[in-house]
């Protein structure tokens, strides 16, 4: 099946993902796919959400972007150029330097036994990307102050902060490289609910400021709603349905995405308790006769399924249309 989507904007294509597949192989067993045609572009300046219950796939496909996770086919482009398997040194070091990640566990994906100046400065020695020492330190003190943290706290240890400091600290290991492209996996499922919005509005503002793009993992739509322009629905490594954020939530038309948003809680307790989950059954789907393909249904909101499926999601589309659609708050 080929699932290509070709977004319609005018702004530059920065990340283009076309039929990629990742699998992950084990000693004599069938190798296992974890990722399978997944195909989505990401333009300058937006900020692409990628939503999923775990193991579904979506830091797998962040992790086989920034080239830690091995494609078994299909392409990944940065600014037109094919970044996976194998190419020359100098795009790798243009990759290392221009697309950054912000790991989900603030704790787990700092050192330890190093002080915070070696920590955000780990990329500036692995690329040379500086004049000197007195250039370095500069660097490390413009990038904390950048994520709203003191320069005297670069002689500190990571165990000697918070979590929403931790956290900060990644982000300013991913600035200092001066990236273009952020991969932003889950970067406040870990934290408390007090700290993640501080988090969030720091992102926004860094976007804002340098001209960021991101792609935000995460499993809560609430959260992604808040901070996304476009979101995908991953279902077991497959794109289900991506639209613009307020399309998706007034007109979702795949059964996991009504799923996964009737499960978002309601601040109100008399609507919660009322409300009603909806369980995705995957068997609903009945793909013997007739193969999903990547349809769209409306400008800019796609949806896989057969022909019989597309014909019922575009009627359940129009029909969505007429009552104002479903609202999700």
């Amino acid at each position: 099946m080929s699932n290509v989507l070709r977004y319609v904007d005018d702004r530059e294509v920065l990340i283009d993902v076309q039929n990629l597949r990742v699998e992950f192989k084990g000693k004599g067993r069938r190798p296992f796919v974890a990722v399978r045609d997944v195909s989505f572009q990401i333009r300058r300046g937006e900020t692409f959400g990628l939503v999923g219950e775990t193991g579904s796939g979506k830091t797998t496909i962040g992790r086989a972007i920034v080239r830690i996770n091995p494609t078994a086919g299909g392409t990944i482009a940065f600014r037109g150029r094919k970044i996976n398997g194998t190419i020359p040194k100098e795009l790798d070091r243009e990759v290392t330097r221009k697309i950054q990640m912000i790991f989900q566990d603030p704790m787990a994906s700092l050192n330890e036994r190093s002080k915070v100046d070696y920590i955000v400065s780990e990329g500036l020695f692995n690329t040379r990307n500086y004049k000197d020492e007195s250039d370095r330190k500069a660097k490390v003190q413009q990038a904390l102050l950048d994520v709203g943290l003191l320069p005297e706290f670069a002689s500190r240890f990571p165990h000697e902060f918070s979590g929403g400091q931790r956290q900060r600290i990644g982000v300013a290991r991913a600035l200092i490289m001066e990236p273009e492209f952020i991969i932003a996996d889950e970067p406040i499922s870990s934290l408390d609910v007090s700290i993640r919005a501080q988090v969030l509005n720091l992102l926004s503002e860094l976007q804002e400021t340098k001209g960021l793009t991101y792609m935000f993992i995460s499993h809560d739509l609430s959260v992604v709603r808040f901070i996304a322009d476009r979101i995908a629905v991953i279902y077991k490594g497959q794109i289900v349905e991506l639209a613009e954020t307020e399309e998706l939530f007034k007109n979702p038309l795949h059964p996991y995405t009504r799923s996964l948003l009737s499960a978002i809680p309601t601040p109100d307790p008399r609507v919660e308790k009322e409300k009603r989950i909806l369980v995705y059954d995957p068997s609903c789907h009945d793909y013997s006769s007739s193969k999903p393909q990547w349809v769209e249904v409306k400008e800019g909101h796609f949806v896989l399924g057969n022909e019989p499926e597309v014909a019922q999601y575009r009627s359940e589309w129009r029909r969505l249309q007429e009552m104002g659609g479903i609202g999700v708050k």
